[in-house]
């Protein structure tokens, strides 16, 4: 967060202080609480399932490219060159191929990745607009602040209403 923002939250909360103390309802939520829950934990349980038939599969490539080698390896010295030089430049762009799809591969699972940290975020912005309506809350912060009192902490809430 910027100092600017927090400077911005410092006299919001100066103003709602001073024009009514005891009306003022503030709550905080733990986004590192949130990111450590279950159902965080279970987006990326999702997502590596999503992924694990291609995982399996480039691992099956590489599997075979390393067979390959070790049988030219073994083939080597009954080859004539040409032909050994012609196997080896084959390897290579099969080794090239599959740094190619294991880096399609990673970009996927970065997007993917984004989407569903993304669908996560507005769940939890939803259910804390949601709680803040429901609570009364003139404010609820995320992860501001050097002490935040147990009294405004409202994670456990919102952790149940993603659930």
């Amino acid at each position: 967060m910027s100092v600017f923002s927090k400077i911005a939250i410092a006299v919001i909360l100066t103003i709602l202080a001073s024009t009514n103390a005891f009306a003022t309802k503030v709550g905080y939520v733990q986004m590192k609480s949130i990111m450590q829950s279950q159902q965080s934990l279970d987006i990326g349980k999702k997502l590596v399932a999503e992924f694990k038939p291609r995982t399996a599969e480039l691992e099956k490539i590489r599997s075979q490219i390393i067979e390959k080698e070790i049988a030219l390896e073994k083939e080597a010295p009954k080859m004539a060159q040409k032909d050994l030089v012609a196997k080896r430049q084959e390897l290579d762009r099969q080794k090239i191929d599959l740094d190619r799809k294991k880096t399609k591969q990673h970009e996927d699972f970065e997007i993917r990745k984004r989407e569903e940290l993304n669908n996560f975020q507005n769940n939890v912005n939803a259910a804390v607009t949601s709680l803040g309506q429901t609570e009364g809350f003139d404010l609820i912060l995320y992860n501001t602040g050097g002490y935040i009192g147990p009294r405004v902490d409202i994670t456990d809430k919102v952790l149940k209403a993603l659930k």
